[in-house]
């Protein structure tokens, strides 16, 4: 059996990233306490920053009170110990996006945490099934994929793995719907509906960029204009990172063959270090 949402009120954020800090933030906000876990104290402030950041601005807008800032704040622990994640209720790994890494944070888990607790993984392209192998708990592992930035989107792609139980899978979804998120599931298949689905969109634009179709500009706004969406696959891109839209375009290339394959001015970007917005420079410049 997994431990049941009215179980958990102590949340294991693996990873200060940027999707990390983003879960750990919404958990704290929703009432949560929240450990967040890095590998070096620096990678942990650098966390904290991030949420810091966000908050602020959710101060400036008047969504939330300094007073409640502070509240969420003093709900997160950092941490850079292993054995901290001990007491916690559930799990949410949200580390590099490398098959091998997250086996092995995975194994750690598995054994410094409760048999009924469920680990949760927010990998965006790789198979659930295959990061739950390195546990001895396969039917308590699911794919909890939160969408960027988390604070701010609603959607939460739930990915059940060949041998996630049903009551792991409804856990999912109950406790993203307790932050306030709407869900929806997903096979595990590689990169489940979203990255499926949108990491060929993001090539195509940089493919049609790279060949002279249109400047960014005219690309973004005609898919805004056009399609109603709100960034254009450019704009888009460089929110995400390139560095990570080239890693989930060529998990996706390995498994589905070549019609994902990623586009040369993507690759020629990410090996710039012209990341996106977080590197300050990408399809577009950032201060």
């Amino acid at each position: 059996m997994v431990r049941g949402l009215d179980s958990i009120e102590r949340v294991g954020v693996v990873g200060a990233g940027t999707m990390g800090s983003g879960i750990a933030q919404v958990a704290a906000t929703n009432g949560y306490d929240v450990v967040l876990r890095d590998i070096e104290q620096e990678l942990v402030d650098q966390g904290f920053e991030t949420i810091d950041d966000s908050l602020a601005r959710f101060v400036r807008k008047e969504t939330i009170t300094e007073d409640d800032a502070e509240t969420i704040r003093d709900r997160i622990t950092g941490t850079t110990e292993l054995s901290h994640l001990e007491t916690c209720d559930l799990v949410i790994e949200a580390v590099v996006e490398n098959i091998d890494v997250k086996q092995d944070v995975f194994a750690d888990l598995d054994r410094v945490t409760d048999d009924d607790v469920c680990l949760a993984t927010n990998t965006s392209t790789l198979s659930i099934t295959s990061i739950a192998s390195a546990t001895g708990r396969p039917d308590r592992v699911v794919g909890i994929h939160f969408m960027n930035p988390v604070p701010v989107m609603e959607g939460v792609e739930i990915v059940t793995g060949e041998k996630t139980s049903s009551e792991t899978a409804d856990l999912a979804h109950e406790f993203s719907e307790s932050l306030d998120k709407t869900t929806w599931e997903s096979d595990d298949k590689p990169g489940f509906v979203s990255n499926r689905i949108l990491m060929p969109w993001i090539n195509e634009g940089i493919r049609a960029f790279d060949e002279g179709v249109a400047t960014k500009e005219d690309i973004d706004n005609g898919m805004k204009l056009g399609t109603n969406v709100p960034m254009g696959p450019l704009e888009l891109a460089d929110h995400i990172g390139l560095d990570v839209c080239l890693d989930a375009t060529e998990t996706l290339h390995s498994e589905l063959g070549d019609r994902y394959k990623p586009a040369y001015l993507l690759k020629r970007k990410v090996d710039a270090g012209d990341l996106g917005k977080k590197s300050g420079r990408g399809f577009y410049e950032y201060d």
